[in-house]
């Protein structure tokens, strides 16, 4: 098996509001091959999709049941602090839910938290370790 990851999906509650949400509060596009089941953001190389929870779970076979932290978070790297601190300034005035707000972390960086309508973390972070190229995507 190759070691790459193509397409995130998250288990959403309501999928036209989830939409809405990537859409004006994080203001990504959504991909033409997105339809009234599923929608698709194209990230940089990957695809982030949003899907009825209880159908994914479905999917899965699986229970759609859970509470709680979930055991994951998605990350957004900067290119510097200040770029952390516009984007939850923006995100907070959209309505965005602060979870934890940005601040210097143990491991040399600095993030914050934010929440999607289904309680999904985003880690919004500066880490001065990790090096990205043009489009945002990690470099070795």
């Amino acid at each position: 098996m190759e070691q790459r990851l193509t397409i995130v999906t998250l288990g959403v509650s309501d999928l036209e509001k989830s939409t809405h949400f990537y859409e004006t509060q994080f203001g990504w596009i959504k991909s033409k091959s997105s339809n009234e089941y599923i929608s698709f953001f194209t990230l940089n190389g990957i695809l982030l999709s949003l899907y009825k929870k209880n159908e994914l779970a479905d999917d899965a076979t699986v229970d759609s049941k859970g509470m709680g932290f979930k055991g994951f978070t998605l990350a957004y790297n900067t290119r510097s602090e200040g770029e952390v601190g516009l984007i939850f300034e923006n995100l907070k005035a959209k309505g965005v839910e602060i979870v934890k707000k940005p601040q210097k972390v143990h491991w040399g960086g600095y993030s914050g938290y934010v929440s999607d309508l289904d309680g999904n973390l985003w880690e919004i972070a500066f880490n001065p370790f990790l090096k990205l190229d043009e489009q945002g995507s990690v470099l070795e």
